[in-house]
C-alpha cells in the first residue's frame, strides 16, 4: 500500500473517535473473543479471569520523512514483561481521572514525554494480557524532536520505528513458542536487532488495521 503522508496521517488519526477492528464490534476479535494475548490462542481465554486496568501510550512521532512508533525496552528485572519492547504505560491508579490521565502520566514517568505536547488522537480497543491486565491504549502525536528522559528503573531505552514498516504487510510474522506444555502463536515483527511482540504487537495490528480502513474507505 502507498505509504502515508504527514498530513494525511495527522488528519486521519485527528478525526479518529473511537477506532475499531474491520468488521467486528469494538474489542473483539474474529473468534468473537476480547482482543488480547490469547487471540491467535482461543482456548487460552478465562472469562473469570480477574483483570486490571491499565493503559498505554501509543506515541506516533511526527517525522517530516516519515512518521514513526516510539517505542521502549522494558528493564530486565520486572515482574511483567521484562526486557520486552513495549508502549509507555501501566495500571491504573487513584490518581488518574481517566484511561487518557493514565498514559500520560506513564509516558510522563517511564520516558520523560510532557502530557501539554501530546496531541491525544483516541483510543484502540482494549487488550488482555494473559498477566491479568485490560489495557486500553490511547494514541498521542508528539512534534520531534523529542527530548527524553529515560525511568531507569524500568526502561532500558527507547527507539523509533518508521510507521511504513508497520504498513507493509511482509512485516508482520506468527511466531510460536512451548508455553505450559503446548504450542502457543503470537504475531511478531522484527525490526533490526529489536522483537516486537506480544501484547504490544497486538496493538500495532490493530493501529495498522484502523489506519487501512481509514484509507481504503
Amino acid at each position: 500500500m502507498t505509504a502515508f503522508t504527514l498530513d494525511q496521517l495527522s488528519h486521519r488519526l485527528l478525526q479518529l473517535p473511537e477506532p475499531q477492528r474491520r468488521g467486528a464490534p469494538k474489542g473483539v476479535t474474529e473468534s468473537g473473543l476480547p482482543r488480547g494475548d490469547h487471540e491467535l490462542n482461543p482456548e487460552l481465554y478465562d472469562p473469570d479471569q480477574r483483570l486490571r486496568q491499565a493503559a498505554v501510550l501509543v506515541p506516533i512521532v511526527l517525522n517530516k520523512t516519515t512518521p514513526s512508533l516510539l517505542l521502549t525496552r522494558r528493564t530486565q528485572h520486572l515482574k511483567h514483561h521484562s526486557g520486552q519492547i513495549a508502549f509507555p504505560g501501566g495500571g491504573v491508579e487513584a490518581v488518574d481521572r481517566s484511561l487518557e490521565d493514565t498514559a500520560l502520566r506513564e509516558a510522563e514517568e517511564e520516558v520523560g514525554l510532557n502530557p501539554a505536547e501530546i496531541a491525544l488522537a483516541g483510543r484502540l480497543d482494549t487488550y488482555v494480557t494473559r498477566t491479568g491486565f485490560d489495557v486500553t491504549p490511547v494514541i498521542g502525536l508528539l512534534q520531534p524532536p523529542l527530548d527524553l528522559t529515560l525511568q531507569e528503573s524500568e526502561v532500558e531505552s527507547a527507539f523509533e520505528v518508521p510507521l511504513d514498516f508497520f504498513l507493509d504487510p511482509k512485516s508482520r510474522r506468527i511466531d510460536s513458542r512451548l508455553y505450559a506444555g503446548a504450542t502457543r502463536y503470537f504475531y511478531a515483527f522484527p525490526y533490526n536487532d529489536y522483537y516486537i511482540w506480544g501484547a504490544t504487537a497486538g496493538m500495532i495490528n490493530n493501529l495498522i488495521e484502523v489506519l487501512t480502513d481509514r484509507v481504503e474507505a
